[in-house]
């Protein structure tokens, strides 16, 4: 059979974009738990009386959890498949949130978020298997990139709803919320949620083989998102403070902005995706995307300089352009890992950039405070360029 032109694309099932709707819900619930303390911080701080250290720690409760399990949960993808994963995974998120609705004591409560977030590590590199497993190659840059909006989709659920529910009737109706939703995904996956067909290893030798001892594509590919980590996470941390007290934006106005560029990102992933499969390549345009990085860090440096107004939209375009690589390279992973590895190497891979965006607040906040904003942006954008001569030359794909 003749493989389809770049213009002749394959055909995809209905079951494998129901899958991918499945997948994008399960990991968008799961982002709604980890992404609920951050949203209790304002209430933790002024109404409960903790400090934002400790309100910041408890927030950061969760993606620890994650940073500690998703290798782990990636094995499991691997060894049993993405059904039961994701479904087991998503029943004790569920737990833990419920444990969480239970207690007062702000010690347990930052226990049950950080087993909330080992558990629901097992939507993000399982997820990422069920995309890679459905799709042909040549579709497969849009799958991820619609896969890629499950977490600002999460973020955006929670930002809406638990401020206002923690205000109104208290933190343990607002973690309910994160019970009730991931409760419903465990079900729905349990049910609806098929493994893709997977080719049989003995079909398939090279599939077995340690990807990340044959070459060193992987690593790279690691290096690159964990460079690429710094500008994304400078942007969405602070963003909104810089639009305040360095734009003078009300920060009704800069909320919006700030909520319309993390939309226009998410599509952004989409097209990025689009793109790489009409190119036939992922390493390409995920070079682009470096560079463009570095370029809008630096026209970010330069913002203050422009007339009112031209720094909003410096900084919409910069939000967008820094999230652009993420569902390039997890579908690179994915494909260069092969069916026996693609679990573990996504949780590798999830796992790499939770560690670098956890040092981006303390890092990027300390540079703010010594040298100011402009020079601090030119530093991030120092980070992108490193990752451009690290980008492979060619893709590697064994996934087939």
């Amino acid at each position: 059979m003749t493989a389809p032109s770049r213009l002749e694309k394959s055909a995809v099932s209905p079951r494998a974009w129901s899958m991918l709707g499945i997948g994008v819900a399960a990991q968008a619930a799961g982002t709604v738990f980890v992404s609920t303390p951050a949203f209790l911080i304002p209430l933790l701080h002024s109404e409960h009386g903790l400090s934002l250290a400790q309100a910041g720690t408890l927030a950061a409760a969760p993606t620890f959890g994650m940073v500690l399990t998703l290798v782990a949960w990636g094995a499991l993808a691997d060894r049993f498949g993405e059904k039961w994963v994701i479904s087991i995974g998503l029943a004790l998120t569920a737990l833990a949130a419920l444990a969480a609705t239970t207690t007062d004591n702000y010690a347990l409560l930052g226990i049950t978020f950080l087993l909330g977030g080992m558990a629901a590590a097992s939507t993000n590199a399982a997820s990422g298997r069920v995309v890679v497993g459905w799709f042909p190659k040549d579709r497969r840059g849009l799958a991820m990139g619609i896969r890629q909006m499950s977490q600002p989709l999460g973020v955006t659920i929670a930002s809406v709803t638990i401020p206002t529910l923690a205000a109104h009737t208290g933190i343990g109706s607002a973690v309910a919320l994160s019970v009730a939703l991931n409760g419903l995904l465990a079900l729905i996956c349990a049910v609806a949620l098929v493994n893709p067909p997977r080719p049989a290893v003995t079909a398939a030798p090279v599939a077995s083989v340690n990807p990340y001892r044959s070459n060193w594509f992987l690593w790279r590919i690691h290096i690159v998102s964990a460079l690429l980590v710094f500008p994304q996470f400078t942007l969405s941390t602070f963003g909104l403070v810089w639009l305040i007290s360095e734009q003078h934006w009300d920060a009704a106005p800069a909320g919006i902005l700030i909520g319309v560029s993390q939309f226009v990102g998410a599509l952004g992933r989409i097209v990025v995706g689009m793109w790489s499969d009409r190119a036939g390549s992922r390493v390409g345009p995920l070079r682009l995307v470096s560079i463009s990085a570095a370029v809008v860090m630096l026209a970010m440096a330069a913002a203050d300089a422009t007339p009112w107004g031209i720094p909003a939209l410096i900084l919409l375009l910069a939000t967008t352009v820094s999230v652009a690589d993420n569902g390039l390279a997890f579908t690179s992973v994915a494909e260069a890992a092969g069916p026996q590895w693609q679990g573990k190497a996504l949780g590798a891979q999830n796992t790499g950039q939770f560690i670098a965006a956890s040092a981006v607040g303390p890092v990027v906040g300390a540079l703010i405070g010594i040298v100011g904003y402009p020079i601090a942006f030119a530093i991030v954008a120092a980070f992108p360029a490193a990752a451009i001569p690290l980008v492979p030359s060619r893709d590697r794909d064994i996934s087939t």
